[in-house]
């Protein structure tokens, strides 16, 4: 699957289940902090049948208060560089991994469309971060192209291979 390619749902079950798999070898619990999927990598997760062995907790913050209060995101922060920038992710990320005891999470912000975009962050802008517990946390920033359900649906697929990533390095 290229980063052009929109995955099937068979093809973000099977990421799923990669990060299950992963996540069972490693004894780790994940957690997910979601913005612009609206808790579509959680779902992913959680589809899987004992996922309750290996997924801790998901969270669904769009607004700037919910990243606050349930992620610990810094209001300067949000004021400074937005919802959707690097700073903000690596705050949420680090956020779920702090408060929800996992020992690797994937945290996502992005403008999914089909408005909201600007010069500066058209829509498909997406950043993801992932961190493991007693690391540095790292962001990328994605440009998805498509529409709304298209941005969601790579983000989704670039979430979880990352997540994979993490859990086997």
């Amino acid at each position: 699957m290229t980063p052009e390619t929109v995955p099937s749902d068979a093809e973000l079950a099977a990421l799923a289940a990669d990060v299950a798999s992963a996540a069972i070898d490693r004894r780790v619990m994940v957690a997910t902090a979601e913005s612009c999927t609206g808790g579509w990598i959680a779902k992913a997760l959680t589809d899987l049948a004992g996922s309750s062995g290996w997924f801790e907790a998901g969270v669904v913050t769009y607004s700037y208060s919910a990243k606050e209060s349930l992620l610990g995101v810094n209001p300067r922060t949000l004021e400074r560089t937005g919802a959707v920038s690097e700073e903000t992710v690596l705050e949420m990320v680090s956020g779920a991994v702090a408060r929800y005891g996992a020992g690797v999470a994937v945290a996502v912000t992005g403008i999914a469309g089909p408005s909201g975009g600007t010069a500066d962050k058209p829509v498909g802008t997406v950043w993801i971060g992932w961190k493991r517990r007693g690391d540095y946390a790292h962001a990328r920033l994605f440009h998805f192209g498509g529409d709304r359900e298209a941005v969601r649906r790579q983000t989704v697929a670039a979430a979880l291979a990352g997540m994979a990533n993490e859990l086997r390095r």
